[in-house]
């Protein structure tokens, strides 16, 4: 199981995926919006999405869980 995090602060400007979805290696799934930039969070590992912790417009504080990948 991997855990998604979120490498800072920000709003959730778009989820990319949605649970069920195959997902490859450094494939982005998440687009944070922080300080008027877009900051792309991608996946590490190569599997399918389990769960979706959040939607967009969202704020996320940093290492918090986006998504969870298996």
């Amino acid at each position: 199981m991997e855990k998604v995090l979120a490498s800072m602060a920000g709003n959730v400007w778009k989820v990319l995926v949605k649970e069920g979805d195959q997902v490859e290696e450094g494939q982005d799934v998440v687009i944070l919006e922080s300080m008027k930039m877009e900051i792309p969070i991608t996946v590490e590992v190569s599997g399918t999405v389990q769960s979706v912790k959040i939607n967009e417009g969202d704020f996320v504080n940093e290492d918090d869980v986006l998504i969870i990948v298996e």
